[in-house]
């Protein structure tokens, strides 16, 4: 009689073993499942050619993000990188920027007078302050310098971001303050398109976008910020996270 470690295990076309790992087995199996990628993908781009018909101040409310979610959900089941998911990326991006991004034409002008600029936010930031931080540094002014506190009046230079303030930038609409500057800004990178949607999520919780990445590391900011942390050495550890993020993102 074989011993235990002899038994050949059940195959199916998406099986799972007697310990409950599940894996893909076979060129039909394999096959079948591009097959329904690139269904879903194709129905997915009939749906944002569609969308992208209107006028964005005339296309169905929270349609678009809708649809964007619905590319998210289709990605993390999408195990052979089907070429049609580039498509479906690269035209919801670019509906994306026709919905709200401010002109290219415009990106010169605005970021200049924010150069050599010093920024103001609330104490122990999160993962919206940390992540504004970080496109500030990176997309707007590489010598922005980061103050906190609680009344931006104590700083009347500083720009204020996610404050309780009418002043600089913070939440506009159903827009974390991350996604504000990124309009403000006319940032259509893609890889911070994808960080946008998962700092909305975190930041806001309202499932908009289903992208659940950075919580996690709000959870780790928190986790340092209950240890005693510092708010400037929170902000620069949020920083490289969200640089090591971007980094990992394609």
């Amino acid at each position: 009689m074989a011993g235990y470690g002899d038994q050949e295990l059940p195959r199916t076309s998406i099986g799972s073993t007697s310990s409950g790992v599940r894996r893909l087995t076979g060129t039909k199996d394999k096959e079948s499942i591009r097959a329904s990628r690139s269904k879903d993908y194709e129905n997915l781009l009939r749906d944002l050619k569609n969308l992208g018909t209107f006028f964005p101040s005339r296309r169905p409310t929270g349609q678009l993000a809708r649809l964007g979610k619905r590319f998210h959900e289709i990605t993390v089941i999408d195990f052979f990188k089907n070429p049609l998911g580039s498509r479906v990326e690269a035209l919801l991006a670019r509906i994306e920027e026709s919905d709200g991004a401010a002109p290219a034409t415009n990106k010169g002008n605005k970021t200049r007078e924010y150069l050599n600029r010093v920024w103001i936010t609330r104490t122990r930031p999160g993962i919206d302050r940390v992540s504004s931080a970080w496109l500030i540094h990176r997309f707007v002014d590489p010598k922005a310098r980061f103050v906190f506190g609680d009344d931006p009046a104590n700083h009347p230079d500083a720009i204020p971001f996610d404050m309780f303030s009418p002043q600089g930038f913070g939440h506009r609409g159903n827009d974390c303050t991350f996604e504000t500057l990124c309009k403000h800004f006319a940032i259509r990178d893609a890889r911070v398109r994808k960080i946008a949607q998962m700092v909305h999520h975190a930041d806001l919780d309202d499932e908009k976008f289903g992208r659940i990445e950075a919580k996690g590391l709000d959870q780790v900011l928190n986790g340092w910020a209950g240890q005693g942390v510092a708010d400037a050495e929170l902000l620069r550890r949020g920083i490289d996270m969200i640089e090591g993020l971007y980094q990992g993102l394609n």
